[in-house]
This record gives C-alpha cells, structure tokens and sequence, in this order.
C-alpha cells in the first residue's frame, strides 16, 4: 500500500454517498484483502490448477458457479478506491465510508483533514473478477482465501455487508483451508498455514471490536461536548499507537490476512470492522456444526437467505442454540429489542427506527 497523494484542492464528498452501498458490496475481504506478507508462490501445482480445483470443490460444497478468476489479467488491480472519513468520525462499517475513485499513485485526498484508506483492490465479487497480477504474485495461502471469499459472495445474498463479509470470510477461509489438505496435503506448509487462519482471524476480529468500541466512545464524547477535539485527536493518537503495538507483537501471523488493521487510522478501522462485527458469531456456528464445514456451507446459506440482517442474525443464533452452542446474552439482548422495535413499528404502522446491533465487544472471543 502506497502513502495517498496530497492535495489541497481535494472536494469532499457528501457524507452519505449513493453509490457507497453499491460498491461496498463488490469489495473483497476486509482485513483479508490487504496482503499480510506478499512473498513468492508456495506449493508444487501451478496456479491455475489450484484455481480449477478450488472451483471444483466450490461446487461440491454448494457454493454458486461464478465465472471469476478464469483468466489472468495484465493490471495491478481491479480498482483504486480512497475510503475516507473525518479525523473525529467512526462509522460501524464501510458503508458509512465516503469513498471516491483513486489512482495507482494515491488518493488525492488531504489527510490534515480526513482518516483515508487507499485500497488497491485485486478483486471483486461480481462474478467474472479476472486474476489480476497482483493476486497472482500473492502467496498461496491467500491466493486461495481471496477466490474462495469472493466466490461465495455470489451464495450469500443481499443482505448487508456487516453480515455477508463475516460469511464469506469464514467460509472463504476453511474452503481454502479444504483445498489446501486435499490437494497440496496435510503435512504441507501451504495447509498448516490456512488450518490456522480461521482462529486468527477471530482474534483479530476482537482486536477490531475493542478498539471500535474505545474510540467510539471517545468520538461520542466529543459530540456531547465533555471532550475538546484537541483532546480527542491527542487520545486517539494513543489508541491507534495501541493497536499498532499490539499487531507487532502477534508472533502467529496469518498468510492470508494482514494482522493489521487496512490503515492504522478511523477509516481503516471502520472497514476492517465490517468483516470482524459478526465473525466471532459465524465462527460459533462452525464450531456448533463440529467444524464441518459442508454443514457449515448449508447453514450459512440458509441464515442469509432471508430479507433483513435481523432475521439473518436470529436464523444464525437459533442453528446455534440448536446444536448446543452458546450465543452471548448481551447479543440476546440487542435481538429482543429489534423484535420490540419491530413489533412498535407493526402496530404503529410507519416505520420505527431499530436499535442498532454492535455488540461485537461482548462476545466471547476465548
């Protein structure tokens, strides 16, 4: 990732853009889609071989024929985009982003005024994404995570992003993982490494959650008027000092996925907070299913294949409960009180604005 170009001529956006929705749910793994360590090709097949096998054991799984990643192309990337927010701003996830098109060269976005992630993006979950050279020079390991992430975007529905990238992430991961032992072997490093990733990601998704949570809260502060921005922006440089520290110290890290945040700044944490808000939710789904992960395939789809992340949401914790997993009380909670919400809106007859569902930091994360 290139640092943005400055410019003092830069126009802001309007906060809420038109087309964010729309493009955000083309995008690739959050926190997955910025390369960890980019090191040379592992494993003996060739490239395109493993992609064929990857679709292959797509099929097997459930997962909806897509023609992405069949041909290789000669860009970089698919697109430049500049995500950008307030200094002071946090929004819960990548929607709530302002976004704008970007260049190989940057962002032309002035960073004394705005958080900016700029994100090369190697692929997008449209269905006919070609391999594009940057994803062909990936390691394995992510090779692998990226076409099986983006792939199952085409099986997970149309609900939002808060809800779907968590689910393509997971399964993005263990069908990698699958690929992995079938194909390259169980005693391979290329396995050994993905076997692990779905783990690490849920402890970054706890990393995520807290921090959201810490520096949201600060943020709220200085709407109410009990912090001065002067303050805010000096504890905010602490905390993202903070979580800079804590990703150096992770020895295990992932191949797939960088184990940092997209961008150490409210911009990168808001993306990266779309994947990681309901992970640790999908992950006890698997675990529930006794890591199975055609079961796991099913359910996923079957949760999703519903008309609002509420139900979606209900549908998960319920498979759950079902197969004698545990779901955390506080998220309990928060789903008693969309059903009042809705109930209210029901008998009012107009709609009602629901209590939004960010409970992330009190799942149990182990």
């Amino acid at each position: 990732m290139g640092p943005c170009k400055v410019s003092s001529q830069c126009r802001r956006f309007p906060s809420r853009w038109q087309n964010v929705r729309a493009a955000a749910l083309l995008i690739t793994l959050s926190a997955v889609l910025v390369p960890a360590e980019a090191g040379p090709p592992s494993g003996a097949f060739p490239r395109q071989d493993l992609i064929r096998a990857l679709k292959h054991l797509e099929q097997t799984l459930g997962f909806r024929r897509t023609k992405s990643f069949s041909h290789l192309s000669d860009k970089s990337a698919a697109s430049y985009r500049c995500y950008y927010t307030g200094r002071l701003e946090l929004p819960e996830s990548y929607l709530g982003l302002q976004l704008k098109q970007g260049t190989k060269d940057g962002c032309a976005l002035d960073p004394e005024k705005y958080d900016v992630f700029f994100y090369p993006i190697e692929a997008v979950g449209n269905g006919k994404s070609p391999v594009t050279t940057s994803l062909q020079r990936d390691s394995t390991e992510r090779l692998l995570a990226v076409v099986a992430h983006e792939d199952f975007h085409s099986s997970a529905g149309k609900l939002p992003a808060t809800i779907t990238e968590p689910a393509t992430t997971l399964v993005g991961l263990l069908t990698a993982s699958e690929l992995a032992r079938e194909e390259l072997g169980p005693d391979s490093d290329v396995y050994r490494n993905l076997s692990r990733e779905p783990e690490l990601f849920l402890r970054k998704a706890e990393r995520v959650a807290r921090y959201h949570a810490k520096l949201g809260k600060l943020y709220a502060g200085v709407r109410s008027g009990e912090v001065s921005p002067a303050e805010a922006l000096a504890q905010k440089e602490k905390l993202f000092e903070e979580i800079q520290e804590e990703c150096k110290a992770i020895t295990a890290a992932p191949k797939s996925f960088n184990k940092c945040l997209s961008a150490n700044n409210n911009a990168g944490l808001a993306f990266d907070m779309t994947y990681a808000k309901y992970y640790p939710l999908m992950y006890e789904l698997y675990l529930a299913l006794g890591q199975d992960l055609k079961a796991t395939v099913r359910a996923t789809k079957e949760a999703l294949a519903v008309r609002s992340e509420p139900e979606a949401l209900r549908r998960l914790q319920n498979l759950i409960k079902e197969r004698g997993g545990h779901v955390a009380a506080a998220t309990q909670v928060l789903l008693h009180e969309h059903e009042a919400a809705e109930r209210n809106s029901d008998c009012l007859g107009h709609n009602v604005e629901l209590p939004r569902l960010v409970g992330i930091e009190s799942f149990h994360l182990g």
